[in-house]
């Protein structure tokens, strides 16, 4: 849902900054490496140290290059088959940093060995997520469902939980401490039943389109017993052991 309105809001929003970097030489992927080496050293550098705010800031400001790489793509005409291929890769590679910086907290200085179980849970599904996307739309299904919670729930929900958490450095409320693990079971529920929305959305789309085209057995090679059979062995053929 927020992919759906918040990306093209933004995109807009986004469209002048991107031609200015197109002006000035920069490309798309240039954009795309340098916006996930900002999250990753945004979440693998404040996060373990349990500095939730200045991670959030970090993160949120090298995040919108997701937006902005493809906004270049477009607006210079060169969308390619590799750019997308590089763009989801570090999606992936992103999304595991600042799970992964989570789970570190929480392991380390944080204490808490359930929410970093919770936290190594929304690494891993999140990456199976997408994965079943990609993997049913590989083998020709259209896998038409979006699910509960994809990748901008994932990270406005426990971004924005982290961030407000980390204002209790600055004096806030300790009750704000309480978001961020609320906002982990969230996404780990959210993703759980996303993964079972896509997962039964193929299995669906798949017996569908097998009905419709059966797929082939296999044919294997040639041998004397026939087109598919298996080979002789040396005693069919007439010789001995």
């Amino acid at each position: 849902m927020l992919n759906k309105y918040a990306r093209a809001f933004f995109t807009r929003v986004l469209t002048p900054f991107a031609a200015f970097l197109l002006r000035r030489g920069v490309s798309p992927d240039a954009v795309t490496l340098i916006g996930t080496a900002g999250v990753v050293a945004g979440a693998l550098v404040f996060f373990p140290r349990g500095e939730f705010f200045w991670g959030t800031i970090t993160i949120t400001l090298f995040v919108f290059s997701d937006l902005v790489d493809g906004n270049m793509a477009r607006q210079a005409g060169i969308s390619s088959r590799w750019g997308a291929f590089l763009d989801s890769t570090l999606d992936r590679v992103a999304d595991a940093a600042i799970f992964g910086g989570l789970a570190l907290w929480y392991a380390g200085l944080g204490n808490d060995n359930v929410l970093c179980a919770v936290s190594i849970f929304c690494l891993a599904s999140g990456q199976v997520v997408s994965y079943t996307k990609a993997r049913g739309e590989s083998i020709g299904l259209p896998v038409a469902v979006n699910g509960l919670v994809e990748r901008a729930e994932r990270l406005v929900i426990s971004l924005v939980a982290a961030g407000l958490s980390g204002l209790q450095t600055f004096g806030a409320p300790s009750w704000l401490g309480v978001l961020l693990p609320v906002a982990l079971w969230l996404v780990a529920v959210g993703s759980l039943v996303t993964l079972i929305q896509r997962v039964v959305t193929v299995r669906r789309e798949a017996a569908e389109a097998d009905a419709a085209n059966p797929p082939q057995a296999p044919s294997g090679p040639a041998g004397p017993t026939g087109p598919t059979g298996p080979p002789a062995s040396s005693a069919q053929q007439g010789g001995t052991a």
